[in-house]
């Protein structure tokens, strides 16, 4: 069955080339033009990924974006005429995978989106191998645990205390890479690379943003943080 990929754009011209391009590429297209359309179509259709200009009528790729996370951990590739630093960490805080800035080229979005869909795939393989043992109930044999943290890398879930905490696919990587490698400095652009892949376009922003959902979740003071330190000048350092 053909992926569904949802574009977003108000400028014709662009939408026009962009839904070309994915139906050659083998991908099933809806589109929308404005904010509110994005929102329904998102609802209704249920996208394996969504391509969402930022700049909108109506409600902005922004906004649109902070209430699809808010139901939804659809794959979000952003697009934007801009290429401030600022719009790209603020689309990253509001819950973007990734970000590209206009003009790019048609391959490079194209690689963008197939990156995105092949971990969201990997993800839900792994899941259900884990889930396909025919019902019989095992013991994961790999937890990590630190105090009241529990992180269990066969069921991909995370325990705070009785707690199950929800984490996002790339907010777990990101916990049980720090985690198994516990008490190790490690550099921005290594986590980059590790966690989300070396043919990752974002920069380095990317990790900062991502360490400060996680301290929200596993940290008592999110404000100073004593699980998840930084390590001023190299990146960070997951103590437990």
């Amino acid at each position: 069955m053909a992926q569904k990929v949802l574009v977003v754009e108000d400028e014709p011209s662009l939408l026009e080339t962009l839904e070309y391009n994915l139906v050659r590429q083998g991908y099933e297209v809806r589109t929308a033009t404005d904010g509110l359309q994005a929102l329904e179509m998102a609802r209704q259709e249920q996208p394996d990924l969504i391509v969402l200009d930022v700049m909108l009528p109506g409600l902005d790729g922004f906004e649109v974006c902070r209430i699809l996370r808010q139901e939804s951990n659809v794959p979000i590739l952003m697009l934007t005429a801009r290429s401030d630093e600022v719009d790209r960490v603020v689309g990253l805080e509001m819950g973007a995978d990734d970000y590209l800035a206009k003009p790019f080229s048609m391959r490079e979005l194209m690689a963008r989106i197939k990156a995105n869909l092949r971990r969201v795939r990997l993800t839900r393989e792994e899941t259900l191998a884990e889930s396909g043992n025919g019902g019989a109930e095992t013991r994961p044999a790999s937890q990590l645990v630190f105090g009241d943290l529990v992180i269990d890398p066969e069921r991909r879930e995370v325990y705070r205390g009785q707690e199950l905490l929800h984490l996002k696919p790339r907010e777990f990587d990101l916990l049980l890479f720090l985690a198994q490698n516990r008490g190790i400095a490690l550099g921005r652009e290594l986590i980059l690379e590790r966690v989300w892949g070396w043919d990752y376009g974002g920069g380095s922003r990317t990790v900062d943003v991502h360490v400060r959902w996680l301290r929200q979740k596993i940290e008592d003071d999110p404000a100073n943080p004593t699980r998840l330190v930084t390590v001023r000048g190299v990146g960070y350092r997951f103590e437990g």
